[in-house]
């Protein structure tokens, strides 16, 4: 019963995504349907305006645990159907939520099996990531060179503590979150002259650029660290 209970949060979640990836279901996340119904969509938000942040914000926590894709389009029709920054705080609790229960669920259901069997390496390297957790779980936020579901997942494996996860996920996530619902202001004078939404004009090089100095700007505590252990080591 005690095996079950473990693992029951992880069958639900993969139960889920199943469900949502065959049904085809989140294919109706799409433009081009917003673009059909965002005046109805925006009269929505107007007559429920306490409702409407809580419906949205739960659906992205549900689609950021089951890691369905989708992640910039809600994050865009966030900035769209909200003023900032409150859109940008919806956003961030929204997929704190949601990654905080996937994470939840991957180290209750494979978290100790996989660090039974690990080998002395990624031992060793489960030991750098706990001794340094805020300053790498932030670069992994921050950089956006690496897949959310796998910052999402990875962080269970090396038992980092939840107040940790949580809230380097909260802040990390904060300037993405901010591109994107800034970029949402604009979709309503896109949608009514017919103009087409370019998502590599919002994440531009630029941006990426910014992101990834953001993110080496939280490795440099570890880069200090080893720098003053090394001049020790000298003396």
């Amino acid at each position: 019963m005690s095996k079950f209970k473990r693992f029951a949060p992880a069958i639900i979640i993969l139960i889920l995504m199943a469900f949502f990836f065959f049904s085809g279901f989140y294919k109706h996340t799409s433009f081009e349907l917003l673009r059909q119904h965002y005046v109805e969509t925006e009269d929505l938000v107007a007559y429920n305006p306490v409702l409407a942040p809580l419906v949205y914000v739960g659906i992205y926590a549900f689609s950021t645990a089951l890691s369905l894709p989708g992640a910039i389009f809600l994050s865009i029709l966030g900035g769209f159907l909200f003023p900032l920054p409150m859109s940008t705080l919806y956003v961030v609790v929204g997929a704190t939520l949601g990654a905080t229960c996937l994470f939840l669920a991957a180290r209750s259901a494979l978290g100790d099996s996989l660090r039974k069997k690990a080998s002395p390496w990624a031992r060793k390297m489960e030991a750098g990531f706990k001794e340094n957790a805020v300053s790498y779980m932030l670069f992994l936020r921050l950089a956006p060179i690496f897949p959310f579901w796998l910052v999402n997942l990875a962080p269970a494996l090396f038992k980092i503590r939840l107040w940790t996860y949580v809230w380097t996920t909260f802040v990390g996530i904060i300037p993405g979150a901010f591109v994107f619902t800034q970029a949402g202001r604009g979709l309503g004078a896109i949608f009514e002259t017919q103009g087409e939404l370019n998502l590599s004009a919002i994440f531009n090089r630029d941006v990426k650029i910014a992101l990834i100095l953001l993110a080496l700007f939280a490795l440099m505590p570890i880069a200090i660290k080893k720098w003053r252990a090394r001049k020790r080591d000298r003396q």
